[in-house]
């Protein structure tokens, strides 16, 4: 296979440097630092925005050597002129020189022979043709040499010369437009990369906005806090699956009667046999007045033929003015006040625990159920209970907790369902000793 005819460099790698090799069309580099910030950057930009680094360089190996080569041009065009002008004025120079030193010396010689004293000697006039001669040798050289035609030899030399530099500015001006469109390019696919960047900055700004608006809706209650009523609900179905009963979300459905009224409708003794009793649940993550308050319960519990209802709300700020929690009024009412997104706990299940100790004594008038026993329970309780309220209230504020507390509180929730659990034991020795009668 033969060798290009194609002049390479050298294959030796000078010290400390890398190899470049220029094979035919292509230029070949190895192990080759460039330390240039500027090329460094450039080149780390492009690559971030997602172009190869190695086509950055390349094209930047191209534009470079597009530059250098019209500056080289340039430059040779200018030192051929300056060259030509200095040429021009040696050789006009040199010419006339030696132009009137040989006529001097011809003259010297004729006067020498022929006596150059006399002005009208042969001597004389040849050496007055000669220095005519020599002046009109002079004038027609002049003559030729500042010619525009074809007779000057250096016309077709600046002819070359104004080609070369013609040549070389539309190289440098095509050059300068392939780089200017090129820039554009880049520059459109930049704006249009932006304008997706802020189109999808746009979309988040909104996203997050509208989850703002439905986070304040919530909290305004203009969704009927319907996700705190699912929680209060999944809560109440616990405790009644672990009695027995039967929760119903009724929060979304019309009653036979007509109204929506009631959340949850909750069916006492229903898993075993017919249902014994009902209360009603209302969920509520707004504070109402107590007028409201009484409305929404005496409506649930007309609308889902419940004997019994209980408002459960979102923390005890949003208990109704002048009520308290646990306590019951007018026979068949309650509030209760539990952790908005926790609603499963202690004080729900003593509302819930209370509330059917008196769906089960109202049924049935001829139980004999110790009254005061039950009230004395269900007071023991409550107030244990605010107690451990208070308790929790002050761990939830500390860090490390305290093991003493937590005995105690544990202790206090004991105690409240040992006095749930005796409420039920007297409900249940009540039942039994009217049925064996």
């Amino acid at each position: 296979m033969e060798a290009s005819e194609k002049p390479q460099l050298p294959l030796d790698a000078p010290d400390g440097g890398g190899v470049v090799r220029a094979l035919d069309d292509r230029l070949v580099i190895e192990r080759l630092t460039v330390a240039d910030d500027r090329a460094a950057r450039v080149v780390r930009e492009r690559a971030e925005s997602g172009r190869a680094p190695a086509d950055t360089v390349v094209k930047a190996i191209e534009i470079g050597t597009r530059v250098l080569d019209s500056e080289e041009t340039a430059a040779n065009v200018d030192y051929v002129r300056h060259e030509l002008e200095a040429g021009l004025g040696r050789l006009r120079s040199q010419l006339g020189d030696t132009l009137e030193d040989g006529a001097k010396t011809i003259g010297e010689q004729i006067a020498a022979v022929f006596g150059a004293e006399r002005t009208d000697s042969v001597q004389a006039q040849i050496r007055d043709i000669v220095v005519a001669r020599s002046q009109e040798q002079m004038e027609a050289l002049m003559r030729s040499l500042t010619a525009e035609d074809s007779s000057n030899p250096l016309v077709a030399v600046q002819a070359r010369l104004g080609k070369a530099m013609l040549e070389a500015e539309q190289r440098h001006r095509q050059e300068v437009e392939r780089l200017r469109e090129a820039y554009s390019k880049e520059a459109r696919a930049l704006q249009a990369q932006l304008g997706s960047v802020r189109e999808e900055m746009t979309r988040l700004v909104e996203r997050e906005a509208g989850d703002a608006r439905v986070a304040a809706a919530e909290a305004a209650g203009t969704r009927k806090g319907f996700s705190f009523e699912e929680r209060v609900h999944e809560a109440l179905e616990g405790i009644a699956s672990a009695r027995g009963d039967v929760a119903v979300h009724t929060g979304g459905e019309t009653a036979e009667g007509g109204g929506k009224k009631g959340d949850t409708l909750v069916e006492i003794g229903a898993c075993g046999g017919p249902a014994q009793g009902r209360i009603v649940f209302e969920a509520k993550d707004k504070r109402l007045s107590k007028n409201d308050a009484w409305a929404e319960l005496n409506e649930g519990m007309a609308t889902r033929a419940a004997s019994f209802a209980v408002l459960v709300v979102a923390g005890e700020e949003k208990v109704p003015a002048g009520r308290e929690q646990l306590h019951e009024y007018e026979g068949n009412k309650l509030i209760v006040a539990v952790d908005r997104d926790e609603p499963r706990g202690l004080p729900l299940e003593v509302a819930y625990r209370l509330a059917a100790a008196r769906v089960a004594m109202a049924r049935d008038r001829e139980l004999t159920v110790d009254a005061v026993a039950v009230r004395d329970a269900a007071q023991e309780a409550v107030s244990t209970l605010k107690q451990a309220q208070a308790i929790r209230s002050t761990l939830t504020g500390i860090k490390t907790s305290s093991d003493k507390a937590r005995a105690g509180l544990d202790a206090m929730v004991a105690a409240v369902q040992a006095r749930l659990d005796r409420i039920d034991s007297l409900v249940a020795e009540a039942e039994s000793e009217t049925a064996g009668d």
